[in-house]
């Protein structure tokens, strides 16, 4: 296709989403109502990312991201436009536990993005060696740290409570959320709550504890609002793609249409998509990109004024993830597994083990339990790449064989699945929040250029519809002053 940025026809401005994970889903999603045209671009034959969902042994299962905060409204808020919202079902548990020094041991109560609040509930816990925990009581007592500008997780929260503390609850929840490592990730950039609050207190553990409630003698703290959809979370993508077709007919969502090229044109944007030997010419008014850092780099490289944005999104590494689930009998876990009170546990890598994560998926989503009890492991921390190099039938064994040594699982899985999940996660290394204010001014200097997706505010599912919305409405506000622009100028 190729002509005028305006589309003839309708006179609508047109926008182009290039991306079809959940953040350019979204995009389009919240566009679909506006006066605009929309194109979403996908370069792979199927849309919806990091979202997808098939079936284990007769159990629809997600093979990807699988829930999200049930309450932040802006996140449900598009489920619910999208009609979904009676599919909307809450975790039955969500409590994760510890895998370390050759026991599964629940997470001390009082906890903040695994930084321990209570000393006492941390010693309880017996997550810490008698040392260990010594040395993190030492944070109550030392005097406050001064941070010159950006440090690692490590640098801050071992500094203050010690490397054990780093290690055993701190690392394997960052390895959980970005399969990254302590040492490498930014403390601002990736437990920002704590990081601000860490500013009005001298005692890291004070400062989580400012973000937890207050418990009374034996009381548990209350559970994490999180939710899934009934049929997976990966059913969502192509909900959207049906609403976003239904409420404007002149919406085009394609796949298998790789963008190579982003430039500017005489009134607007031109996106070259397709092989070297075909192109296609793609005219727009406004483009949103909602692609990994990798491909945006390469897009923006082609925009003049943006090369400080193309450098710093050059800077952002990525980790690859591989899900093994697996399916059991109910009896084969001795004792079964919902008496246990977590749902999860987590592996740190001092244990030398491949599997970081383990998903007890029928425990925690109560509606999946049935005649099988279905376990999703997740592997891969940044910088393991041989280990995903493995074929399925290796990482399945090696899923099997650490799943038994932590729970006593017995016999073999009755089926199983091996996603993977190729430079799934950016990693928010040393300096990243300064990285996302380059790329963002850099754009934002653009006309009708806009940026959204995991590498900005946060790589949950949420976080990324958050930042598509915010990429949708900086193009409308440029479209709306255009608009008005354009028609002085008729006017003149």
């Amino acid at each position: 296709m190729a002509g005028s940025e305006r589309d003839q026809a309708s006179g609508k401005p047109h926008v182009v989403i290039v991306g079809g994970g959940i953040a350019g889903l979204a995009a389009a999603f919240y566009l679909r109502n506006e006066p605009v045209r929309v194109t979403l671009l996908e370069g792979s034959s199927r849309i919806g990312g990091k979202l997808s969902v098939s079936e284990v042994a007769g159990v629809t299962v997600d093979e990807g991201a699988e829930s999200l905060y049930a309450n932040r409204r802006k996140t449900t808020g598009l489920i619910k436009e999208a009609g979904l919202g009676d599919r909307i079902m809450s975790a039955g548990v969500t409590a994760s536990a510890i895998w370390t020094r050759d026991e599964i041991r629940q997470q001390p109560d009082r906890q903040f993005m695994g930084v321990p609040c209570d000393m006492d509930g941390l010693a309880k816990s017996g997550v810490l060696s008698a040392a260990g925990l010594e040395r993190a009581r030492q944070d109550l007592a030392l005097p406050s740290f001064d941070r010159d500008g950006d440090v690692s997780v490590a640098a801050y929260v071992g500094g203050r409570l010690g490397q054990e503390v780093v290690d055993r609850l701190v690392d394997p929840f960052l390895a959980g959320v970005f399969s990254g490592r302590a040492e490498d990730l930014s403390f601002e950039a990736t437990l920002t709550p704590l990081a601000k609050a860490s500013r009005g207190h001298v005692s890291l553990a004070d400062a989580a504890g400012s973000l937890t409630p207050q418990l009374a003698e034996g009381e548990k703290p209350p559970p994490v609002s999180v939710a899934t959809l009934e049929g997976g979370f990966g059913s969502l993508p192509p909900t959207l793609v049906r609403e976003v077709l239904a409420a404007a007919p002149d919406a085009s969502v394609r796949t298998g249409a790789p963008v190579r090229e982003l430039a500017r044109s005489a009134g607007g944007w031109r996106l070259t998509v397709g092989p070297v030997t075909d192109p296609e010419h793609i005219d727009a008014d406004a483009v949103i990109v909602a692609v990994p850092a990798g491909p945006a780099s390469s897009l923006l490289a082609g925009v003049p004024g943006t090369a400080s944005a193309v450098s710093a999104l050059a800077e952002v590494p990525y980790s690859s993830v591989a899900m093994v689930t697996l399916a059991y009998p109910r009896a084969a876990f001795p004792g079964g597994l919902s008496g246990r009170g977590y749902a999860a546990y987590r592996v740190p890598a001092v244990e030398g083990k491949a599997v970081k994560e383990v998903t007890f998926t029928t425990v925690k989503w109560p509606h999946l339990a049935g005649e099988v009890e279905i376990v999703r492991c997740s592997l891969g921390r940044f910088g393991e790449e041989q280990l995903l190099l493995r074929d399925d039938a290796d990482l399945v064994a090696l899923a099997a064989a650490e799943l038994a040594e932590a729970t006593g699982v017995t016999g073999v899985p009755v089926a199983s699945r091996v996603s993977r999940w190729d430079d799934a996660l950016p990693q928010y290394t040393v300096g990243h929040l300064d990285r996302v204010q380059r790329i963002r001014e850099a754009v934002a200097a653009q006309p009708g250029l806009a940026v959204c997706g995991a590498l900005y505010d946060g790589v949950g599912v949420g976080v990324c519809m958050t930042t598509a919305r915010k990429a949708a409405d900086q193009v409308l506000s440029w479209l709306k002053k255009d608009t008005v622009a354009r028609s002085v100028a008729v006017g003149v």
